[in-house]
């Protein structure tokens, strides 16, 4: 019997081991290769970062992970999208949406439901919001088919006679500039007033240091300065 017989075989004269289809006797993976893995991922995590947070994770107490296995498995259980808006709650309508003191002629759209708190945190908009769930890109496959752009429509329709406003706050990417220009054309006929976020200089920053790009759009929207300090 030949080498390559002799290692097919298990130790103890058992039957030979046979593979799957496109599986290899090194195709096996660790419970702690599968962790680093699937921590890759996530947005921003490389192969060092998430060796380095398996390794944490593995080293500290066990109940650590059970506490975060279980806080994961709830976040799949009861985190989902609001029907409304499309930002993430686990109620059946987000706090946002049913929160009556809230501006419901007003509408703020953003591209990922993590933007929601950034503006919440403002404390200077008391509207509502709607989530698209991405920007278009048609290199990457995403056009207006793949985002909540009916939804958004719909709700625009259904607002109520009198002042209208949406705010498209998309990125200053390519990508979301597109977008907003997509959304404008397809707002007006609703007779609605469709505005954008203002973009200029960073509160703190020198001129010197700003991108022409800055400058060019704070010179654009630059507004007359009046003696009550608007």
């Amino acid at each position: 019997m030949d080498g390559h017989a002799r290692a097919a075989r298990r130790p103890g004269g058992g039957p030979p081991l046979t593979p799957g289809a496109g599986q290899t006797r090194y195709s096996r993976v660790s419970p702690f290769e599968g962790l680093t893995g699937e921590l890759r991922r996530l947005p921003g995590i490389g192969a060092k970062t998430a060796l380095r947070l398996a390794y944490h994770l593995v080293k500290g107490p066990k109940e650590d992970i059970r506490r975060l296995a279980r806080a994961l498995a709830e976040v799949a259980e009861r985190v989902h999208p609001c029907p409304r808006c499309g930002n993430y709650c686990s109620a059946e309508i987000c706090s946002v949406c049913r929160d009556p003191s809230r501006n419901g002629s007003v509408i703020c759209v953003v591209e990922e439901a993590y933007e929601v708190g950034a503006i919440e945190r403002t404390g200077r908009f008391g509207g509502l919001f709607h989530v698209l769930g991405g920007r278009l890109s048609p290199l990457d496959g995403v056009g207006p088919e793949e985002l909540h752009i009916g939804r958004l429509v719909e709700r625009v329709s259904e607002m109520d006679e009198g002042p209208k406003e949406v705010i498209l706050a998309t990125n200053a990417s390519v990508e979301g500039e597109a977008t907003a220009v997509y959304l404008e054309e397809l707002l007006r006929p609703l007779a609605v007033r469709v505005t954008r976020l203002a973009r200029g200089i960073p509160v703190g920053s020198d001129l010197e240091y700003v991108d022409g790009t800055t400058i060019a759009e704070a010179l654009a929207g630059r507004r007359e300065v009046r003696g009550d300090g608007a």
